[in-house]
């Protein structure tokens, strides 16, 4: 056990740089990344804050460490499928994983120091697309299309207003329809009352997406 993993005597509270890591994205899971600050931490441990840097040197190498515990969640890519399927079974995941922690997306390619997990999320991710025979550069690209896709949906899924199909049709016929009417907004009308009647699910958005995404990347690998 290495000294920054010793549990804190003079405190005792029982800590560890796994607990105070943990802690800390629990706390930005409720309050976000903005609300987290050491002293904030050390309030949720019961210690005090000059404690927590026996464990973590400042703020940036703990967010290093919250960051790295994020991508330890993620499924890394599979080497035992084809490429598109590995690559959406890990979009999938890291959808999943973001949702549990949406202050992470704003974090994730901006570490300096990136932790174990971190570096090994990468390596997998790269080597599936070099093996599928993208290049460098194009498996680039792809990386960096995914990921936006990834990010940019699970923001935008967190401010909508419904989850589901019902919560969906709810929404529209008891908030949205009475605001639009049908002479001055045709389509939206047409688009509403079909959607309801079809039950539409919002969630299956993101699968449609993410298989045009993978479609349009296929033909730009080299298969020779």
């Amino acid at each position: 056990m290495s000294a920054k993993e010793q549990p804190d005597a003079a405190s005792g509270a029982g800590l560890s740089k796994t607990r105070v890591v943990e802690e800390a994205v629990r706390l930005a899971d409720r309050e976000g990344a903005d609300g987290l600050s050491m002293r904030r931490l050390a309030g949720e441990l019961g210690a005090g804050a000059m404690s927590l840097y026996h464990y973590v040197a400042n703020k940036d190498e703990l967010l290093d460490a919250m960051i790295d515990v994020v991508f330890d969640q993620i499924e890394l890519p599979s080497g035992d499928t084809d490429w598109m399927s590995a690559m959406r079974q890990r979009a999938v995941s890291a959808r999943e994983v973001l949702a549990r922690h949406p202050w992470a997306i704003g974090l994730m390619d901006s570490r300096t120091s990136p932790g174990p997990a971190h570096l090994r999320h990468r390596e997998a991710f790269t080597a599936c697309l070099r093996k599928a025979g993208f290049s460098v550069v194009m498996a680039t690209h792809a990386g960096w299309l995914l990921d936006s896709y990834v990010y940019g949906f699970v923001l935008q899924a967190a401010s909508l207003p419904f989850d589901s199909a019902d919560e969906f049709s709810d929404m529209t016929e008891g908030v949205y329809l009475p605001q639009l009417p049908p002479d001055e907004f045709p389509y939206l009308n047409e688009s509403a009352a079909a959607l309801v009647a079809a039950g539409y699910d919002p969630a299956e958005e993101f699968l449609f997406g993410l298989d045009l995404v993978l479609a349009a990347l296929e033909p730009l690998r080299d298969t020779g």
